[in-house]
């Protein structure tokens, strides 16, 4: 039931199927927060967007705005103002995935934009590292406070909400993959 992880170069990637791409890529996917100073191809940002836009959304409403912060004023500021996002000082890029509250579900769905962003967070991660970049998910929502000074940071509009910023670039570091399996995690009924 376990699928091992094994780092796939380009050139092995022709002899390896579809799902075994797509499964290497999310088993070797780890948090990087060390980047070198190149800065990412547009072409490569906008993939990763589109990847981010694919997720599913509940009534396909796509609550989501991503703010992509390529000025180093900016990134400083937010790497030494807000905790945990330190490393957003030293990365080239960042991009912030907020709610939109004008495309949220209204009544007892209205918190599903939190899953919404999540499930497009997730596919950002995994497709920066596909394109050979590393990022790190840092935690905003619920925490207003952080949101706040985020929000002003940017100079968000009212109807956006940080999710969390994930700060990216080529990376400086190399961890492996932890292995996460325990099947002690799971329910069978």
């Amino acid at each position: 039931m376990g699928v091992t992880p094994v780092a796939v170069n380009a050139q092995e990637a022709h002899k390896c199927s579809g799902a075994e791409i797509v499964l290497n890529n999310i088993m070797t996917r780890t948090s990087i927060r060390a980047y070198q100073g190149k800065t990412v191809e547009k072409e490569k940002v906008e993939k990763i967007l589109r990847a981010g836009m694919a997720a599913p959304s509940a009534m396909n409403k796509q609550p989501w705005a991503f703010v992509v912060v390529t000025n180093k004023e900016l990134l400083i500021k937010i790497g030494s103002e807000l905790r945990n996002a330190g490393m957003t000082a030293k990365a080239p890029m960042a991009i912030v995935v907020c709610g939109d509250k004008n495309k949220m579900i209204s009544g007892d769905g209205k918190d599903f934009w939190i899953d919404d962003c999540s499930a497009a967070t997730e596919n950002i991660l995994l497709a920066a590292h596909a394109l050979g970049l590393g990022a790190v998910w840092t935690g905003f929502y619920p925490d207003l406070e952080r949101c706040g000074k985020l929000s002003t940071i940017l100079g968000l509009s009212d109807n956006l909400v940080p999710l969390n910023v994930i700060p990216m670039g080529y990376p400086a570091q190399n961890p492996a993959p932890k292995d996460k399996w325990k099947p002690e995690n799971i329910i069978v009924k």
